[in-house]
């Protein structure tokens, strides 16, 4: 492992998730491209990969190239049914998962990353049809996430989860720019 690496540069190579407080339409709208983009930059950048590139890590004891892929599926997975629940019931408590230990089971772990691939693709669809569709007071609604203690709204949540695309997109980005040698 080299040294001479910023690891918190790795971990976050376009930064922390910012704050999310006040949201305008253009916010929205933008966030909402990047959502509905992701399948096809995803793809882009993994549809030639070797076995040996999916292998690649990140960054030091980080994930492989693969790995984020495929926790990519599982976290947008979790996200639209969470939207979902916002959208039916009050303030739903949502599901927190292992994020790190789903990473490390055999599917989360398979050399074949198509089928994340079709989840990914799948569930984006599903997913821009609905926050396209709705209007101010839906994406007002919120649900509560037990692990940090916090109600959110749909709004933020689009943020977060826009700025998550883009986060592992750059992981991938950076693990192909480094031939994942750290």
């Amino acid at each position: 492992m080299k040294n001479n690496f910023d690891i918190e540069k790795l971990k976050f190579p376009i930064g922390k998730c910012p704050k999310i407080d006040d949201v305008s339409k253009d916010d929205l709208e933008t966030w909402i491209a990047v959502i509905e983009t992701f399948p096809s930059k995803i793809k882009a950048l993994t549809s030639t990969l070797s076995v040996e590139e999916l292998n690649w890590i990140y960054r030091p004891k980080g994930w492989s190239i693969k790995q984020a892929v495929h926790h990519c599926a599982d976290s947008h997975i979790n996200s639209f049914i969470r939207f979902k629940l916002a959208l039916t019931e009050d303030v739903p408590t949502i599901k927190p998962y292992e994020e790190q230990l789903w990473a490390e089971l055999s599917d989360g772990n398979s050399n074949d990353i198509s089928a994340s691939i079709q989840i990914i693709e799948g569930v984006h669809a599903r997913w821009v049809f609905l926050l396209k569709s709705l209007g101010s007071t839906e994406l007002k609604r919120q649900f509560f996430h037990p692990e940090n203690m916090k109600i959110s709204s749909l709004e933020e949540t689009i943020g977060v989860y826009a700025w998550h695309c883009n986060h592992h997109l750059a992981h991938i980005e950076q693990a192909l720019l480094h031939k994942g040698q750290f």
